[in-house]
């Protein structure tokens, strides 16, 4: 087996640990393989990839969905530096809703994050020149675009950097809480 998995708080998010194969001229690991995804129940098929590189740490991005039919699933990883990874869970009919579950990902531990459908997304830089990359299951539809307040008290989410520190776009400083997100754009389960 090429992926470890674990079932997070929420068991829908999966921490993924590649293995790889070291010697004295570095190493190489296999970041993503279809039918091993689907051996672990992750089905989603990838469309689009995307990174993103932070020059300091405490930058927060997030927390971040699209809606409706152009929802996406997302697969994080770290290409240079350390995240702090969070997903909060805005299917209306689970039992988790409202509630998020984080891992730190880092480019040495090449951890990743599989985050489904029905989730809000975001991260926290733990160094400066963070880069994450991450592919998604559903391109991007500025219309379809929504997010929440990293710091929503509600969500009570432990940030390694407080709401004052944290750099953020001011788009992203302006979210609102999760009770004001309107009942149509959170996702419905099957």
């Amino acid at each position: 087996m090429t992926f470890e998995a674990v079932r997070l708080a929420i068991p829908e998010v999966v921490l993924i640990r590649p293995r790889r194969i070291a010697d004295s001229r570095g190493y190489f690991t296999v970041t993503y393989a279809a039918d091993e995804f689907a051996r672990l129940g992750i089905g989603a098929v990838f469309v689009q990839d995307n990174q993103a590189g932070s020059a300091r740490a405490g930058t927060i991005r997030g927390l971040h969905f699209q809606h409706g039919e152009h929802a996406q699933a997302k697969l994080m990883r770290v290409v240079n530096g350390a995240v702090f990874d969070v997903a909060v869970d805005l299917r209306r009919s689970s039992r988790t809703f409202g509630r998020w579950t984080g891992a730190t990902l880092t480019a040495d531990g090449a951890e990743q994050l599989f985050i489904p459908r029905g989730f809000a997304h975001g991260y926290c830089t733990l160094g400066d020149e963070a880069v994450v990359a991450y592919k998604c299951d559903n391109g991007y539809f500025p219309a379809a675009e929504a997010g929440i307040f990293f710091a929503d008290p509600a969500l009570a989410i432990e940030w390694p950097v407080s709401a004052d520190a944290a750099i953020m776009s001011e788009k992203d400083r302006a979210l609102p809480p999760l009770a004001a997100i309107r009942p149509e754009l959170l996702w419905e389960t099957a």
